[in-house]
């Protein structure tokens, strides 16, 4: 028989961020320890995917690649791929209240763009996708 459970449903674009939009980061991990302590077995999220005209989550032109919008430039920073200055450097807009998508489209490329160069044609250890024919058509370097 299947326990009874529940969760909610809710998408990362609406967790707390000084970067313009809900990330993977720090308050991702935080809210899915929040909604364990509340004893909610499940997150469900939108699509994750890549956004295309409009920004909604269900239009995506990649069913592989991740949105930009959710890599978490403080991570990054705190891993060494981001100096502290080109983080806190990007333009997302001044509005808290409201998404800017221009702005934080140019910002995610912008950030991530240049440091991801050294990177082209490496894996990470242990990732199944090496050469892929979807990789090029999304790469933003």
């Amino acid at each position: 028989m299947i326990e009874r459970s529940s969760g909610i449903l809710m998408p990362i674009s609406s967790l707390p961020s000084p970067h313009g939009i809900g990330t993977m980061g720090k308050a991702a991990y935080d809210f899915a320890d929040f909604l364990a302590a509340a004893g909610q077995k499940y997150w469900q999220l939108l699509p994750l995917g890549p956004t295309s005209y409009g920004d909604s989550p269900y239009q995506s032109f990649s069913s592989f690649a991740g949105n930009p919008y959710f890599i978490d430039l403080d991570l990054l920073a705190a891993d060494g791929l981001l100096t502290r200055e080109e983080a806190d450097a990007c333009d997302h807009g001044g509005d808290p209240r409201r998404v800017d998508y221009g702005r934080l489209r140019r910002a995610a490329i912008r950030a991530t763009a240049r440091r991801s160069r050294p990177l082209r044609g490496k894996t990470r250890p242990g990732c199944p996708i090496t050469r892929s024919s979807w990789r090029s058509s999304v790469a933003s370097v």
